[in-house]
């Protein structure tokens, strides 16, 4: 299951890339033509995507090799570090947006608001399909990709709206502030989602994972008299690695020791935790582990 999420993910990505890719140059040309900063400034942003996504599609492919000498836990936690990337620059993307567009809200110049409409429809179409395309992604890397393209979407809404001010009204002002509101909109989601990367990189329990139900199971079984040296943690987000010492009677058979290791990595592996390592220790022994 986890092979063909990981397939899928990439050609997702692969798609969404060349989709991204194309409109992009179509963008840079349409921004000339309208004079439109916003226009321009979204095309960098789209520039980045691109980028972001090529990245995003590379590490897609290197996560799916199998763990080595290297890497005994595998590739997987490349698709994390393509996400956290992928997060720097369009945050970079986005300051440079700003510094661009704050000279023009005091110089305010003409814009071609009919091809600022025409492009806002395309730029919602062609960023639409490739968000929908990796809506439906299970991986970090697919998710904080989704999120950037449909940032885009909600930013060509906006670009629309700000064309048809523009039209009616000769409110040329409106498209730097518009350039200045969706930078500002993506730095505050790039933060989020820098914060949900760095968390996982440091080794801490991804937000979403069930810790109280890992608790639970342990707490619940017959067998286990107590547990401590509890570690959970994610290589990607998305698949839980789980490492616990617990206490069973001494004079428990070893073959009822295996049940009990089994029955508790297949209760793990119902809540999305993939790799479970349980040690399994006496209420008499000392475990130099317990008290850190």
């Amino acid at each position: 299951m986890g092979h063909d999420h990981r397939h899928h993910g990439e050609e997702r990505i692969a798609s969404a890339f060349w989709i991204n890719l194309i409109f992009s140059v179509i963008e840079i040309a349409g921004g000339f033509m309208t004079n439109s900063i916003s226009i321009l400034s979204d095309a960098l942003h789209d520039l980045g995507d691109s980028l972001s996504l090529g990245m995003a599609w590379y590490f897609q492919k290197v996560s799916k090799k199998k763990r080595d000498d290297k890497y005994t836990y595998g590739y997987r936690r490349f698709t994390l570090l393509g996400a956290v990337i992928n997060a720097v620059i369009l945050l970079s993307g986005s300051l440079l947006i700003i510094t661009t567009a704050i000279p023009r809200m005091a110089n305010p110049q003409p814009t071609h608001s009919v091809g600022m409409i025409v492009l806002a429809i395309l730029g919602i179409s062609f960023n639409g399909l490739a968000y929908f395309r990796l809506s439906h992604g299970h991986s970090h890397n697919e998710k904080v990709v989704s999120l950037h393209l449909l940032e885009d979407v909600l930013g060509w809404v906006a670009v629309l709206m700000g064309g048809a001010i523009i039209h009616f009204t000769g409110w040329f002002i409106i498209d730097p502030i518009l350039s200045i509101l969706i930078a500002g909109f993506i730095i505050f989601n790039v933060f989020r989602h820098i914060r949900s990367s760095w968390r996982i990189l440091l080794q801490g329990i991804p937000s979403h994972f069930p810790s109280r139900e890992v608790s639970r199971i342990l707490s619940s079984h017959d067998d286990v008299i107590s547990f401590h040296d509890l570690h959970l943690w994610s290589m990607d987000g998305e698949n839980g690695i789980l490492t616990v010492h617990i206490v069973i009677d001494a004079d428990t058979p070893i073959q009822k020791r295996r049940t009990i290791k089994d029955q508790i990595q297949q209760s793990m592996m119902k809540i999305g935790i993939d790799h479970c390592t349980i040690e399994i220790e006496h209420p008499s022994e000392h475990c130099v582990l317990k008290s850190h």
